[in-house]
């Protein structure tokens, strides 16, 4: 699909929204602990929420922890890439899976060559960050390559300044697919906007089930319309919020 900025139609009342949080409700940070809501959008969430029935999901990459702390609780939170739902008002599992050993021994000891990447633990996901050092990307991905992670259930998947090595059942397009089956998502129009490569397989399930997808900023993607920026997303659902 080409880049052009192509607007998205209205939401309306019967659709069921999924977004993705960085990138899409929050502007990307070097940091990502400093990354949070704009002033009002947990309000237009909240209302957006009670307009939809309950059918608004957050649905991120984000350890479902740490995602709970920056949305509002009343809302379904979908964290680990679809790994790990909270149902409103749910508090997240205090016991949860982790990469086994010997997958963080090899992406640990991969970051420890290249100066300047960090590893993030979310539960079973580890994201290799290398914002710090975008210039290690290509030695980065061939190492994470041969690294033969497959064999333990792993993929490696590139993001923005990240590589993630996520259990092969992480995959935000079968989250939706799942919450799609269920109230009070189930009979409603899959809407899901988001930004990175991780949400491609959001935007093939929403497609598939005849939704409607918004890729957030450039790109390729098979998302069928386009938003230019955060701040495009945040007018976008302030119309349906009535704010």
């Amino acid at each position: 699909m080409t880049e052009q900025i192509i607007a998205p139609p209205p939401l309306t009342a019967g659709d069921a929204l999924f977004l993705d949080f960085d990138g899409t409700l929050a502007g990307l940070q070097d940091d990502p602990d400093t990354v949070f809501l704009a002033a009002g959008m947990d309000n237009v969430l909240e209302a957006i929420g009670r307009r939809l029935e309950g059918a608004l999901a957050i649905l991120s990459g984000r350890d479902a922890g740490d995602l709970a702390r920056r949305v509002p609780g009343g809302l379904w939170r979908i964290g680990n890439h679809g790994l790990i739902p909270l149902a409103p008002n749910a508090d997240p599992p205090e016991d949860r899976a982790a990469a086994p050993d010997a997958v963080r021994g090899v992406i640990e000891k991969i970051s420890a060559m290249f100066h300047g990447t960090r590893v993030e633990t979310k539960g079973p996901v580890l994201a290799l960050h290398y914002r710090q050092a975008p210039g290690a990307v290509d030695d980065l991905g061939n190492a994470l390559a041969e690294a033969g992670l497959s064999g333990a259930g792993y993929r490696i998947q590139h993001g923005k300044f990240v590589f993630e090595a996520k259990p092969e059942d992480a995959n935000k397009g079968r989250a939706l697919a799942r919450m799609m089956q269920e109230m009070p998502f189930s009979g409603r129009r899959p809407v899901m906007i988001g930004d990175d490569t991780t949400d491609e397989d959001a935007f093939r399930a929403a497609n598939s089930l005849g939704g409607l997808t918004v890729k957030v900023g450039a790109g390729d993607t098979v998302a069928r319309y386009r938003l230019k920026d955060v701040d495009a997303v945040h007018a976008y659902l302030k119309e349906l919020a009535g704010t």
